[in-house]
């Protein structure tokens, strides 16, 4: 696997073994990574996070901020740095971190962040975790089909998006490596591909209406 660096091409391994992430794992701990703009971060990402970390039985959950979505308008996305100021507001406790390591490895490609993370931390024991509405477009992410495959991924519940992600082009495809969700407890133990969907009550929290909001305040400002 090759990533397009600013001067040269440089492989995943090369990345890796050159990465300083901001953060230190130790082999063994179950780690999961959720990722996203952040833009802004509310607190139905600190329901998945903590949903996760709970229910996966994990040592840490770390908040990968994406530089930029490439599936989202840059013109509507704050600052890298405002965006990490508002995860690091709704990530609570010891066990949460939130990292820019995309910015510093420079890629915008979840695939490519897993595999880095990976080779950089061998012996650590990572899951995917998603929202139900990410499961419903996963097909429009670059390398999807090798995210699925590349380490165990947790689906935890969002409002509306049940039924659409339980029919979902991921979900059909890889029907076949779903687990019950009483075996949430292990799944960091499973080998890819291997997912599974929590049910948990609902928080109703999105960024996009957290910005209309803004936008309205401003504009009434006005």
């Amino acid at each position: 696997m090759w990533i397009s660096g600013p001067a040269k091409r440089v492989s995943a391994a090369g990345r890796a073994g050159a990465l300083r992430p901001g953060f230190h794992l130790e082999r063994g701990m179950r780690v999961g990574l959720l990722g996203g703009s952040f833009n802004p971060a509310h607190e139905g990402h600190a329901h998945i996070a903590e949903t996760a970390l709970t229910r996966l039985h994990l040592d840490k959950v770390i908040w990968l901020v994406s530089p930029q979505n490439p599936l989202k308008s840059a013109a509507e996305s704050a600052s890298l740095p405002a965006r990490m100021v508002s995860a690091r507001a709704m990530a609570r406790g010891p066990h949460m971190i939130v990292s820019d390591v995309e910015q510093r490895v420079g890629s915008r490609y979840t695939i490519d962040i897993l595999r880095i993370l990976k080779q950089r931390f061998p012996g650590v024991r990572f899951v995917w975790i998603m929202g139900g509405d990410n499961l419903n477009s996963l097909h429009g992410w670059r390398g999807w089909v090798n995210i699925m495959r590349e380490m165990p991924v947790a689906v935890i519940a969002r409002p509306g998006a049940e039924l659409k992600s339980r029919s979902s082009p991921a979900a059909r495809r890889f029907a076949h490596a779903r687990l019950s969700s009483r075996e949430a407890i292990r799944l960091a133990e499973r080998r890819a591909p291997a997912w599974l969907y929590i049910r948990a009550p609902f928080n109703f929290a999105s960024s996009t209406a957290l910005r209309a909001r803004l936008r309205a305040k401003n504009q009434g400002a006005e």
